[in-house]
């Protein structure tokens, strides 16, 4: 569980290395020096841009799956649609869990569904989200942006747990928690046999994220799209193109 480490933490770009000394330099380049304790496995079954995104969105909602032992026959929801959202419903299906999507966009109906939603419903539909009310064994939240977290803790089942990382501190009703001894619990990516794990299930199994590869001279491009969430369901760089011209 290396990324529970209480020691200062090195980050890949820009962070102080005591190691080595000086500053990380981030990983696009065409070659890289790795302790082989953090290095990984990935079997020719993969598509390599494919998987590549495996080794975040993939293991940050792998993991809280695994930890609350989320398995067939449960009924899962997963809050949002995006780069982890998606990879959350590909798994929970996997698992065998029935799988319900929350999301405030009714163009992504037909993604959820092809991605293996049992169920979609709109957040903004209050009649559509209380028929839920009580029924979920887990509910994964992928959403950032501000929402209100106790209705997303109504949707659980006695006993059950909601997981998520909001990007700003939230309201939480203790009563929301005491009725039912429902849980709020948090998860943060995960260690290296987890993650050797996760790419072997989804090697198995063929799961690889849903990507849009282009080539490093696009990159600001990209991020521009990705701040107007206009990427299906993550951008992957051919690290060949570092040999090209601008």
């Amino acid at each position: 569980m290396e990324q529970f480490c209480e020691g200062p933490a090195v980050f890949t770009y820009n962070s102080p290395n005591p190691h080595l000394g000086g500053v990380t330099q981030g990983g696009y380049s065409e070659s890289l020096v790795v302790d082989e304790a953090f290095a990984l496995r990935l079997q020719n079954r993969l598509d390599p841009a494919g998987a590549a995104p495996l080794l975040c969105a993939g293991i940050t909602t792998y993991s809280p799956l695994r930890r609350w032992n989320v398995r067939r026959g449960q009924k899962v929801g997963v809050v949002g649609l995006g780069g982890l959202g998606h990879m959350a419903i590909k798994l929970a299906s996997a698992f065998g869990a029935r799988v319900v999507v929350f999301t405030t966009s009714t163009s992504k109906v037909d993604d959820a569904v092809r991605l293996g939603a049992s169920e979609v419903v709109m957040s903004r539909d209050g009649t559509a989200v209380q028929k839920h009310q009580g029924s979920f064994d887990y509910v994964l939240d992928t959403v950032s942006a501000p929402h209100d977290v106790n209705a997303l803790l109504a949707l659980l089942k006695r006993n059950a747990t909601l997981v998520g990382a909001p990007g700003s501190p939230h309201a939480v009703n203790a009563t929301s928690l005491i009725h039912g001894r429902r849980s709020l619990a948090g998860s943060l990516i995960g260690g290296i046999r987890e993650t050797q794990r996760m790419l072997d299930f989804c090697a198995d199994r063929g799961i690889t994220a849903d990507v849009e590869e282009i080539p490093i001279q696009r990159i600001n491009e990209a991020f521009d799209r990705v701040v107007r969430g206009d990427v299906k369901y993550r951008f992957v760089i051919d690290m060949s193109s570092l040999r090209k011209s601008a």
